[in-house]
């Protein structure tokens, strides 16, 4: 591996360079147009032929060993968070890389260069899939409806909607790694069990308007209900059972219009979050029927969109072994973390429910992760290194007749057994209706 380590070593400016480069073009989901260029260009100018995704940002690449085996599919992200109050922060649009997701761009164009080295394929067998991918973060919701309302993209996530695409098909194991801050002392890379799954809800609450002074009571307060929802969701929390990590958290978008009138129109934007796709539905379920029995109490009703965020994460304990064994063959014992199951969320649970993944991270990031104080400390470890593990990992699981990656296939149980399968899941999700019916009779009929 110390052979690995000298090759890639020797794009280390380009890498350092392209991390800095990165930084300062922060764009988000979608819309990630200088980044995507940037990228583009550098695998152009090293001459590989890129299939681009059709009329959104994202591009992949085949590298073929010559000799039939599994396809390993690595992939790097290409957005930036919103975070005004970065000061490194784009000031027309408030754009930053608080996640670090342009170091691992950086680190592709390590693993990039690193392959096209006669060495560093000698003794593969398969295929390897670079894949630069649009729109991890799960922000500016309106702004990605208004594409699914174009017919550009079905799902608002990069890798469902390249997953949809058939982008993915020949994939049968799949690796990424991201940047992290905060690493105890002598540890480089960390691995952890898996991450939530989400479910992305706009709820829209809908009253009467009325002088707040003279003549409430000739008013539906839009306000109370949301209000009374959101304190009967808090009250759900006992029902939770600890191992579906169900987390429930919500804004309001749209308060009100004038303190001197009876609020008719309340926007509150939520995140369901759970450890599986059981647990997500069923509690989902649960706060819809909250939210329909608080509007009707006060005379309202609501709206509810739902739509399909990421799918539960969990790593394949295969892949996270042979994490282990690369890491600590480079850099010692004791240079990776094993942590356990966290309750934030990536799309790359959407990868992890087709096909065997992990989710690797590299310390040497500092501050808060989405944070004003969020910076890579260390591009060496994050973006040098972190390309130095995955070209390792690459020939960990390509070597010997793909021993590994088969072992890692033949283990591995998918939680949809095809796209189509997937999809339909992905679609069942998909709500956008009213939840209360007032009937003539005085009646009332809750749809949820």
């Amino acid at each position: 591996m110390k052979n690995i380590e000298k090759i890639v070593q020797k794009y280390t400016d380009l890498v350092v360079k392209a991390e800095k480069d990165l930084w300062n073009m922060p764009e988000t989901g979608f819309f990630e147009y200088k980044t995507n260029d940037y990228m583009i260009k550098a695998f152009e100018k090293m001459g590989y032929e890129l299939t681009k995704a059709e009329n959104i940002t994202g591009f992949y690449t085949v590298v073929d060993t010559g000799k039939p085996g599994p396809t390993v599919l690595v992939l790097a992200e290409l957005d930036a968070l919103i975070c005004p109050t970065h000061p490194e922060c784009d000031k027309e649009t408030g754009a930053v890389h608080c996640c670090g997701h342009h170091a691992q761009c950086a680190a592709m164009l390590g693993i990039a260069s690193a392959l096209k080295e006669k060495e560093v394929l000698e003794g593969l067998c398969g295929k390897i899939k670079l894949c630069v991918v649009p729109a991890e973060e799960g922000i500016e919701q309106s702004r990605r409806k208004e594409l699914v309302k174009q017919g550009i993209i079905q799902y608002l996530s990069g890798k469902s909607e390249f997953i949809r695409r058939g982008y993915f098909n020949d994939v049968d194991v799949a690796l990424m790694f991201h940047a992290s801050p905060n690493a105890p002392a002598g540890v480089k890379f960390g691995t952890v069990l898996g991450h939530n799954g989400v479910i992305r809800k706009r709820t829209t609450f809908h009253g009467k308007s009325a002088h707040a002074g003279s003549s409430p009571h000739n008013g539906i307060n839009a306000l109370n209900a949301a209000t009374a929802a959101n304190m009967t969701i808090n009250s759900l929390r006992e029902t939770f059972k600890e191992e579906d990590k169900i987390r429930i958290h919500s804004i309001i978008t749209k308060g009100g219009s004038s303190v001197n009138a009876v609020p008719d129109e309340i926007i509150v934007e939520s995140y369901i979050r759970g450890a599986s796709v059981k647990a997500l539905k069923e509690t989902n379920v649960k706060v819809n029927r909250v939210i329909a029995s608080c509007a009707a109490a006060f005379g309202a009703n609501a709206t509810v969109e739902d739509v399909p965020g990421s799918e539960p994460m969990h790593d394949n304990l295969d892949l996270i072994n042979c994490v282990k064994e690369v890491v600590e063959g480079l850099y010692g014992e004791g240079s990776l973390k094993q942590g356990g199951f966290l309750s934030s969320s990536t799309d790359m649970g959407d990868v992890s429910v087709l096909f065997p993944a992990v989710h690797g991270y590299a310390y040497g990031a500092s501050g808060a992760s989405h944070g004003k104080d969020y910076y890579i400390a260390d591009p060496i470890n994050v973006c040098v290194n972190s390309a130095v593990v995955q070209v390792c990992l690459i020939r960990n699981l390509l070597s010997n007749d793909a021993e590994k990656a088969k072992k890692v296939m033949a283990n591995y149980k998918p939680q949809f057994n095809s796209i189509n399968e997937f999809v339909a899941h992905k679609n069942s999700v998909i709500k956008d209706k009213t939840m209360v019916t007032y009937n003539d009779n005085g009646t009332i009929k809750l749809d949820f």
